[in-house]
């Protein structure tokens, strides 16, 4: 018996199952590891731990009806077989486990989801790396293959280490981002600063006469690395956006090499541990010497396998462990993580238990098919792309493998269309086979109707994509693309646009006070009251007191589910800026701004939630507080709006920095 199946038995056989000190001790405990230090690892008092281990050594003897102590533990229970019975009760567990904690597979895998597949050695190698002083780990694989998934178990770790994480997403860059070398590096600078609430101090430490590199590495040898007491997991995720821009690429990365490199000689260096996540293979030529990606861990990440299909099936509660339901699955999608986890979703969601594998396979390459949402994405990126869908075309018609220009070839590899062995090109899995050889056939005479009808479902896909799945308030990237509309329309009507930036006090304190469900319905609590807050200022203020409120009906989901509001002389739209900060946009003057702003302050104490952190003195009131950041312009066509988005996060800090619960312009 392994630990896993242990582990997985107590928790079927337990009526309280296992709490996450109990499974630490249990797994700490197999490992050979003292109470003292699985005290110190789990932030726990040495005697509480002993108390509950002695308490699961008794449930362990009474369950074996043998003496188990942690002295004898492995060795009592790793030669103990895992019966027919056990592995019925587990299956009995799955099943009612399922029927309450089924997931759509969509973004990353939580971390306490039971449909995360491990796949051995690739975690334990990242962590060993990640302890590494100066380490740098390079993440690569198609999309929807689980990286992001990876990433959230590597920080997770990583802060329970004590060390300090931040994670860039160049994705969310803005296009004049990169511009230039200088400005790339000012802003990821200015970026990592704010991560880690320190104050940017960017002029302090770039001089031109040095150039932008050097700037950039002094600036993280003596400011950033310098101000922290622990190592800095850094994780730089979609590294493939930089690769569109070559000048920058041939810079960037080997300035990441250098750090590395630094490392076995500067000892503040070693603080600074690097994950670079990307999806295809970078095009700029680059030397051996100076290109981050051949050294420290590479990581390729792997299709399923058919023993994880069926783990994965298990614990949907199937019963695939004659194989042949897997390898009739993964003949058609091959052992993609996501295809795989849709597959299994719908066959449990959907079709119950005795769901029926052979109506899904058969469906799956139709319209009628599971898959037809995320093929269709697929198909109107190769049509906007004739040159990648020829490309594409060409693959999927071939008996064999084909060889093609290494630029199509990477691309369609980084979308997950197509395996890559060197130079030979495949497609993924036979599923993208056989859908695409029924629409790229028809490409040259594609019916124009069904072109428009595709392009209209793909606009209410992206428009749900836009969504803020707990708060139901616009996201950032909504954010952001009404932000480039809004600001065109204030700069032509020269109107005044203002941004109101509002971050919870001490909320990651309280989200790990009081747990995550409370977190999140405190999220949500206040999501609500900006929003009321924000009608009711539409309604009563200056600006819009003399008007008769009109707010759209177009879409009752705008209106009501996206913080989108409007009126005949405003525009005002509420978001969830990222974690526990909300983001309120509106063309109006900074007074009204400021009147918005003090009233959501108020009205978020109204709510009473209580925080008692008896760790931090000085709490700005005894119940949940907020801090507001307030900055307004009149847009100009040669300006860009993030100079708003800066001035509004300059004055969130300053809020927070002269002791929170307050607004500051």
């Amino acid at each position: 018996m392994t630990i896993d199946e242990l582990v997985l038995l107590l928790k079927a056989s337990q009526a309280t199952g296992l709490t996450t000190l109990q499974e630490l001790i249990l797994r700490s405990s197999w490992e050979g590891k003292t109470y003292t230090n699985i005290a110190s690892e789990a932030h726990y008092g040495e005697e509480r731990v002993k108390k509950i281990a002695a308490h699961l050594w008794q449930v362990l003897s009474n369950f074996y009806k043998e003496p188990i102590h942690k002295s004898n533990f492995r060795q009592t229970l790793e030669n103990h077989p895992f019966s027919e019975a056990h592995q019925q009760l587990i299956k009995e567990f799955n099943r009612a486990a399922t029927a309450i904690s089924l997931e759509f597979p969509t973004g990353p895998v939580s971390l306490n989801s039971r449909f995360y597949i491990p796949r051995p050695p690739i975690e334990e190698l990242a962590y060993a790396e990640m302890a590494e002083p100066g380490s740098v780990i390079c993440i690569k694989a198609p999309k929807k293959m689980g990286k992001s998934s990876l990433i959230l178990r590597l920080l997770a770790h990583a802060n329970k280490q004590g060390f300090r994480t931040v994670t860039l997403d160049f994705q969310q860059a803005d296009k004049a981002v990169f511009a230039s070398l200088d400005k790339f590096l000012r802003w990821f600078c200015a970026n990592v600063s704010r991560e880690l609430q320190l104050e940017p101090k960017l002029n302090d430490y770039w001089d031109e006469d040095m150039g932008s590199k050097v700037s950039c590495s002094i600036y993280f040898q003596k400011y950033l690395l310098s101000a922290l007491s622990s190592p800095l997991v850094l994780v730089l995720n979609e590294v493939d956006w930089v690769f569109e821009y070559q000048e920058i690429t041939g810079e960037l990365l080997p300035l990441v090499r250098s750090w590395h490199e630094q490392a076995k000689r500067v000892e503040i260096w070693q603080k600074l541990r690097l994950v670079l996540v990307y999806s295809t293979e970078i095009l700029v030529p680059l030397k051996l010497t100076q290109s981050p990606f051949n050294i420290g861990l590479t990581i390729n990440l792997p299709l399923f396998t058919k023993e994880q299909v069926q783990d994965l099936a298990q614990r949907h509660g199937l019963d695939w462990t004659d194989g042949k339901d897997a390898d009739s699955l993964m003949a058609m999608v091959g052992g993609n993580p996501y295809l795989v986890r849709l597959a299994l979703y719908h066959l449990v969601g959907k079709g119950g238990l005795k769901g029926d594998l052979g109506q899904l396979l058969q469906q799956a390459p139709t319209e009628a098919g599971i898959y037809n949402q995320c093929l269709r994405q697929y198909l109107l990126a190769l049509r906007d792309e004739p040159e990648l869908g020829d490309a594409f075309y060409e693959v999927i018609n071939s008996t064999n493998y084909v060889k093609l220009e290494p630029r199509l070839a990477y691309k369609l590899q980084s979308i997950g269309l197509i395996n890559l062995e060197g130079d030979r090109s495949t497609p993924a899995c036979e599923l993208y086979r056989l859908y695409f050889r029924q629409y790229l056939t028809k490409s040259e005479h594609f019916n124009n109707i069904h072109v428009e009808r595709l392009r209209q479902e793909n606009q209410q896909f992206l428009f749900l994509s836009s969504l803020d799945e707990l708060t139901q308030l616009g996201n950032r990237r909504y954010l952001e693309s009404y932000l480039q509309i809004e600001w065109q329309n204030s700069a032509i009507q020269n109107t005044p646009m203002s941004m109101i930036l509002c971050d919870i006090d001490y909320f990651k304190i309280y989200n790990k006070t009081y747990g995550r469900a409370a977190g999140d319905e405190c999220l949500r609590q206040i999501a609500n009251t900006i929003c009321n807050c924000v009608k009711h200022s539409l309604s009563n203020s200056s600006f819009s007191s003399s008007k008769n409120m009109n707010h759209s009906t177009g879409s009752a989901f705008v209106s009501s589910q996206r913080g989108d509001f409007r009126d005949e002389s405003s525009r005002v739209l509420v978001a969830r800026y990222g974690g526990e900060e909300f983001a309120i946009l509106a063309q109006i003057d900074v007074t009204a701004a400021m009147d918005i702003a003090e009233h959501i302050r108020e009205q978020v104490k109204v709510l009473e939630i209580k925080c008692e952190y008896p760790s931090i003195g000085g709490l700005p009131a005894a119940v949940l507080t907020v801090s507001l950041g307030v900055a307004s312009v009149i847009p100009a066509r040669e300006t860009e709006p993030a100079t708003l988005v800066n001035a509004a996060e300059e004055a969130l800090y300053q809020a927070k920095r002269k002791g929170r619960d307050r607004v500051v312009v």
